[in-house]
């Protein structure tokens, strides 16, 4: 039985505009999102991982509308969001939700935790001041904080207390999609854990679907369904989790599985590589495979034509990979 989708990205483009210098005409573009097509299912947890600077966080924004997209649908639930004028988009902006990476720029520092939160509930009129309340003690005793830190600021806070109250601030809307981009990259390792476990609770109590963009493959494999591997703004790798650590074929993604530390072995991580070479100098959007200057199987096919991403046999579920050589 076919789960709900509660989103669908097809083609998705975001470019970026570059400049030439002070007495160039000619316009040229920086192509941070190239073709994404995704989907992600009602309940369900996605992994977006790659290196810095591949169009994570540029994605998770696009797909709020917090960055106009050149080109490609956001489909959410069904409905074409990708043209919809600011009025007809606040309408659904409670469903949807993000938990930005750093907790201690994305909380006012002027507002307490108490208006922090009422906030929103007030704004999109979630009922009356005394309900908006009662919600906000609920939340502020789910996400494990004092119902004394209302009346505090957030200076008055640790990293991992502040990304708590984050959490807090994108569940008031009972959302039934949220993005954490890298929510728990910047704070102690020995936090890390909890956020994440906290955040599966969550998830299955509210039951909201969620993209989770890391850099960190450890992280991804403990909280993520399906995982879709981004290289230079494109998928380079699709599918289950099972599928993406136990085989991996694209070169890019053995290359970051072998990056991970396994303080025991684990047969399935019999996979040595590494990452050579340097970036594609046109951004791999030019022609051929944006990966064959750093692939140690790279071949004349590979700089010539760009492979698109196909199905290949999976041990659960689906997997795509985008390579000529992934066999």
């Amino acid at each position: 039985m076919n789960k709900e989708v509660i989103l669908e990205l097809k083609n998705l483009c975001k470019y970026f505009p570059l400049k030439e210098g002070f007495f160039s005409f000619k316009k040229s573009y920086f192509k941070a999102l190239e073709k994404i097509s995704l989907t992600l299912e009602k309940g369900e947890t996605l992994g977006i991982v790659g290196e810095s600077g591949c169009g994570k966080s540029t994605l998770g924004k696009s797909i709020l509308r917090l960055n106009e997209i050149n080109s490609g649908k956001i489909l959410f639930k069904g409905q074409d969001i990708t043209k919809l004028n600011f009025a007809q988009l606040r309408a659904i902006r409670p469903s949807m939700q993000m938990i930005f990476q750093d907790p201690y720029s994305s909380l006012n520092p002027r507002m307490t935790i108490l208006k922090t939160l009422m906030e929103p509930l007030l704004v999109h009129k979630m009922g009356s001041k005394e309900e908006c309340y009662k919600k906000v003690l609920s939340l502020i005793d789910k996400v494990g904080l004092d119902r004394s830190s209302l009346a505090k600021y957030p200076a008055n806070f640790s990293g991992g207390q502040r990304q708590r109250i984050a959490i807090a601030r994108a569940l008031c809307l009972n959302p039934e999609l949220i993005i954490a981009d890298e929510p728990v990259s910047a704070l102690d390792v020995s936090i890390q854990s909890q956020i994440l476990n906290l955040f599966i609770d969550l998830r299955e109590e509210f039951g909201f679907s969620c993209l989770f963009i890391s850099h960190d493959l450890a992280v991804v494999e403990y909280i993520s369904d399906k995982i879709a591997v981004i290289y230079l703004g494109q998928i380079v790798e699709y599918g289950s989790k099972e599928n993406i650590f136990s085989k991996p074929k694209h070169p890019y993604t053995k290359a970051l599985l072998s990056s991970i530390p396994t303080p025991v072995y684990r047969p399935d991580r019999k996979i040595k590589s590494s990452l050579t070479g340097e970036l594609h100098k046109d951004s791999g959007f030019s022609g051929g495979c944006s990966f064959y200057t750093r692939c140690s199987k790279a071949s004349k096919v590979c700089k010539e034509n760009e492979p698109m991403l196909r199905e290949v046999q999976a041990k659960v579920g689906c997997h795509q990979v985008s390579c000529h050589n992934s066999e």
